[in-house]
């Protein structure tokens, strides 16, 4: 007799975060790992969803060093802590962190990333702004930029450049934002599982393996949890 095949098992991430956000691309490195341990059964839909940590900050930006220390009340020790345990938690993931000279604002990004979601490029977009940032040190507010970032990632350029000299999808995004809000996110990374399981922070591959792994249990797929 032949074996009869999983049922499928459908699995919605909504992943609500910022391009600025240290943790936030600690925390996509981590879960994408996570979800490639998932049984080839398990069905992901992933979206990625706007946060702005800084979302009054000046089109030309701000002194990343000078940002932290007033925001965070952070000594120039503690600021230098906290860079070496981003640095170290980043290569546990594969994800080098560069040098950042200054903080962007980062509304247009989640503009571009919006449209990207209905384009079908959204992580891939959303994975390059985060090294474009974070490994790069790049301007991901500047319009050219965010342009070379999407035609990078197969995104129409011309498309993302009329885009990005309007207003078109800003509604969509504060609609978004608000919602995320209002649902008590005030921090960022937040991974919230089939719209009722959150978790929170840039945890590390084997928290977020767990966590799926019971989530698609109790669906009735396989667990995998504590098998890393």
């Amino acid at each position: 007799m032949s074996a009869v095949p999983a049922a499928r098992v459908p699995l919605r991430i909504d992943f609500v975060s910022d391009v600025v956000c240290s943790w936030c691309a600690i925390g996509l490195a981590a879960l994408e790992q996570a979800l490639a341990r998932l049984p080839d059964n398990v069905d992901v839909e992933f979206h990625v969803r706007p946060f702005e940590l800084n979302p009054q900050m000046a089109p030309e930006g701000e002194d990343i060093t000078e940002h932290l220390q007033r925001k965070y009340g952070m000594s120039a020790e503690q600021l230098a802590a906290a860079r070496a345990n981003i640095a170290a938690r980043g290569a546990e993931v594969g994800f080098t962190f560069g040098e950042r000279q200054r903080i962007w604002n980062t509304f247009d990004a989640h503009r571009l990333l919006h449209w990207a979601g209905i384009a079908g490029r959204q992580l891939e977009l959303k994975r390059a702004l985060l090294q474009a940032y974070h490994g790069d040190g790049e301007n991901v507010s500047d319009h050219a930029t965010l342009v070379r970032i999407a035609s990078g990632v197969g995104l129409d350029g011309g498309r993302a450049a009329a885009l990005l000299a309007s207003g078109e999808y800003a509604d969509e995004v504060r609609t978004e934002e608000q919602f995320f809000i209002r649902s008590g996110i005030n921090s960022v990374p937040a991974v919230i599982i089939d719209q009722q399981h959150l978790i929170s922070g840039g945890q590390p591959v084997e928290v977020f393996e767990r966590a799926l792994g019971e989530i698609v249990a109790g669906k009735g797929g396989q667990d995998i949890s504590g098998t890393a």
